[in-house]
């Protein structure tokens, strides 16, 4: 049987930071370009290419790094160590789960509701 990671392995700083760096760079790219940056322009036009640039990749790292942040506090922490071995969307194997994933007692009598 083979070491499955676990979600520890999975969510390391480095790593976020990277994907963070990754899409600044991105962006900051694609600004450059739609700009004119790499074309034969005056000075002043290439320098605010550049500042607005940097500016562009220094607002979509700080975006994608608070994201994630965010989304990493919906992990709950007893879960982290624990080992993933199912999709997470995928309702568990229960006999009383329902298509929804709504888990109820089979013998659940409710009233009507009027």
């Amino acid at each position: 049987m083979t070491d499955k990671p676990t979600r520890r392995d999975l969510m390391k700083p480095v790593q976020l930071l990277g994907l963070a760096f990754i899409a600044a760079v991105f962006a900051g790219v694609v600004t450059l370009t739609t700009m004119g940056a790499f074309q034969a322009r005056p000075a002043e036009e290439i320098q605010r290419a550049l500042v607005v640039g940097a500016i562009a990749a220094g607002v979509t790292f700080i975006v994608v790094l608070v994201s994630v942040a965010l989304l990493l506090l919906a992990v709950d922490p007893s879960q982290v160590a624990k080992q993933v071995d199912r999709p997470l969307l995928v309702p568990s194997d229960d006999e009383n789960a329902d298509a929804d994933g709504d888990t109820r007692p089979a013998d659940d009598t409710e009233a009507p509701r009027a």
